[in-house]
């Protein structure tokens, strides 16, 4: 099923390719307040020239400069460019991951009040982060490849097949992934194409509910076959 990440992940992560993959892992993991802060500010740094120069002009050596540290410093925890992207894209996922669990498990709320809430939420969130995340789906050929990258989607996956099953409890197991799929792609992609141009707060409003309305009633299509 596909996830709620297209913007940065574009439908060639699936390509296969033959060529030597960079090593996207980090060296090592932090162990001490100061090595944390040194972290912190290293991923700080990468996403202010990430944003600023793009993906195409985006080095390591860029980012020791912005953090004020050296070179070395950075690679004592990054072994390269691809290593600190893979690391902002995979906190990028953890967030979203993390707002669609606490959306679509909300029991309190109805399912499709819940998938109204997730939209907007969504569309909202690709607007305010936009620079970045087109900066990280350009960057996505450094790591599409990557055995990381494809364990970091099981959790959002299995997220939207507990809410379709909720959603669709009469439904096929294969209709039900049809309608994930349907949904969670249509999702990325428009709020990828909308979130290109700057819109106002009512614009976005507007623009959430409409999408939150067609996939209701496809939903409600389906509930009542």
């Amino acid at each position: 099923m596909g996830l709620l990440f297209p913007s940065s992940l574009p439908i060639t992560y699936f390509t296969m390719t033959t060529r030597r993959r960079p090593q996207v892992s980090t060296r090592k993991q932090p162990q001490q307040v100061r090595s944390t802060g040194l972290v912190t500010a290293i991923l700080q740094a990468a996403v202010q020239v990430l944003a600023q120069e793009g993906a195409t002009r985006f080095t390591t050596a860029r980012v020791a400069e912005r953090a004020g540290v050296s070179i070395g410093s950075v690679y004592q925890y990054f072994p390269n460019k691809a290593a600190i992207l893979f690391r902002l894209q995979t906190d990028e996922w953890q967030q979203t991951t993390d707002m669609l669990r606490h959306i679509l498990e909300d029991a309190s709320k109805p399912p499709l009040e819940r998938l109204r809430v997730l939209v907007h939420n969504f569309i909202r969130s690709e607007c305010e982060e936009a620079e970045t995340r087109q900066a990280l789906s350009d960057a996505a050929p450094l790591y599409r490849d990557a055995p990381e990258a494809q364990e970091v989607r099981a959790s959002a996956d299995q997220t939207i097949d507990l809410f379709m099953a909720e959603v669709l409890p009469r439904a096929t197991a294969a209709t039900r992934t049809l309608a994930g799929d349907l949904i969670t792609t249509t999702l990325s992609s428009v709020g990828s194409s909308f979130s290109g141009t700057r819109h106002t707060e009512a614009e976005i409003n507007a623009y959430a509910d409409a999408m939150a309305d067609m996939f209701c009633a496809y939903l409600k299509s389906i509930q009542q076959d």
